[in-house]
């Protein structure tokens, strides 16, 4: 079986990552929100959009 060496070295980096922590999920999500404050990082948030409801629902269902 054909092993893709991009899923095989982010699969490893992965489980580096988490031993780091012994896999405690709360310590590694506490790693990630200290990452994300850290000094030149941007956090990117777009403008909250309507959904485009043209058309629905206004359409007959005809009879099959």
């Amino acid at each position: 079986m054909w092993k893709d060496p991009i899923v095989t070295e982010t699969r490893s980096l992965r489980e580096q990552y988490a031993n780091q922590f012994g896999h405690n999920a709360d310590e590694i999500f506490k790693d990630i929100l200290l990452r994300q404050a850290a000094p030149g990082k941007k956090l990117v948030s777009f403008q909250h959009r309507e959904p485009v409801l043209s058309q629905v629902g206004s359409q007959e269902e005809k009879p099959v």
